[in-house]
C-alpha cells in the first residue's frame, strides 16, 4: 500500500481556460477559473480533478516519439460509441494522431487543443 494519494493531474498549456473547456465537454464536470487565470481546475463528477497551468511557450509533445519531444504522459478515455466520440473530440478542437483504425480497433489517438496526446478507448 502506498503512502500518498493522487491529488490531480496538471497540464501545461498556453490557454488554461480553453483546455479546461475542451476536457469539460469531453468528461463533464465544473470549471473553476477564468480566461485571465494562470491556473484553472476542472472538478469531475466523480471527485477527480484536472488542472491546467499557463505555459505560454509550450512545445507540444509528438506522437509517438521516444526522444526529448516524447509524449511523456497521455490520458486513456473510455467511450461507448467510438465513432461518435471521435467526431465530437474533432469538433471540440482535437486533431487525429493515429487514423489507422484497422491497426488499433480498440483505441484511437488524438492531440487536445494544446497538443497533449490522449486516446479514446472502446469500453
Amino acid at each position: 500500500m502506498g503512502f500518498a494519494t493522487l491529488q490531480l493531474t496538471a497540464f501545461d498549456c498556453p490557454r488554461p481556460l480553453r483546455l479546461a473547456e475542451f476536457y469539460a465537454e469531453v468528461l463533464g464536470g465544473r470549471i473553476d477559473g477564468g480566461e485571465d487565470d494562470d491556473w484553472v481546475e476542472l472538478h469531475l463528477d466523480d471527485g477527480q480533478r484536472l488542472a491546467f497551468q499557463r505555459a505560454d511557450d509550450l512545445t507540444p509533445p509528438e506522437w509517438p516519439r521516444a526522444d526529448r519531444n516524447s509524449q511523456q504522459l497521455h490520458l486513456d478515455l473510455t467511450v461507448q460509441d467510438m465513432d461518435a466520440a471521435h467526431a465530437k473530440v474533432l469538433e471540440l478542437g482535437a486533431r487525429e494522431l493515429d487514423v489507422d483504425d484497422d491497426a488499433h480497433a480498440d483505441f484511437r489517438a488524438f492531440a487536445d487543443p494544446a497538443g497533449h496526446p490522449f486516446c479514446l478507448c472502446r469500453a
